[in-house]
Parts: structure tokens; C-alpha cells; sequence
């Protein structure tokens, strides 16, 4: 089994930043795929961005240029660097991983932009 834990979400301004982590523990042992998504009330939830363990990082339209997916492996952590943060981009944010054909999901961390 694998535990996902997310930290960093809160209330900022729009234009803030905010700096997602998440911590990854347990059974680890093949990550194919980590990221980031979101869900926004009433809606679905939706990627925001992908780190392969191999290939390159994936990102929504709508947070190129101002998201940042990243990566420590030596410590399990996964992180995500929000700036030029929008209302549009409060929603509750999910770590996730996958491996060996399961997908495994933090709890989720909220984040609210004020206008």
C-alpha cells in the first residue's frame, strides 16, 4: 500500500503563489507515473500536471507557464509551484501516483483564490 499526503494548499490573492508538497510513503518500490490534479465544486476533477518517471512533464493549457511539477526523489516528495495563481484555479488538489498498474490519491489540499 502507498500513503499520500499533501500539504501547502491555502487562501491566497490572485497573482500569489502558493507551493504544494506531497509526501509519498509505504510500499513504493516502481513509480511509472506522479502528479498533480484538481477538483473544483460541481466539476470534474482534472489533471493539472504529470512527471513520468521517464519522458517529459505534462501540463493542463490553463497552468502552462505558471505551474511547476517537481520531483525529489531521494525523499519520496513531489511538489508543485503555483504562481500567477487565478480564482479559476481554486479547487481541492490531489497528489497522485501510480504504479505497477495501480493508482494511488492523497486526500487532497485546498486552495482558494481570492480576486
Amino acid at each position: 500500500q502507498v500513503q499520500l499526503v499533501e500539504s501547502g494548499g491555502g487562501l491566497v490573492q490572485a497573482g500569489g503563489a502558493l507551493r504544494l508538497s506531497c509526501a509519498a510513503s509505504g510500499n513504493i518500490f516502481r513509480i511509472n507515473v506522479m502528479g498533480w490534479y484538481r477538483q473544483a465544486p460541481g466539476k470534474q476533477r482534472e489533471m493539472v500536471a504529470t512527471l513520468p518517471s521517464t519522458g517529459n512533464t505534462n501540463y493542463a493549457n490553463s497552468v502552462k507557464g505558471r505551474f511547476t511539477i517537481s520531483r525529489d526523489s531521494t525523499k519520496n516528495m513531489l511538489y508543485l509551484q503555483m504562481n500567477g495563481l487565478k480564482p479559476e484555479d481554486t479547487a481541492v488538489y490531489y497528489c497522485a501516483l501510480a504504479q505497477n498498474s495501480r493508482t494511488f490519491w492523497g486526500q487532497g489540499t485546498q486552495v482558494t483564490v481570492s480576486v
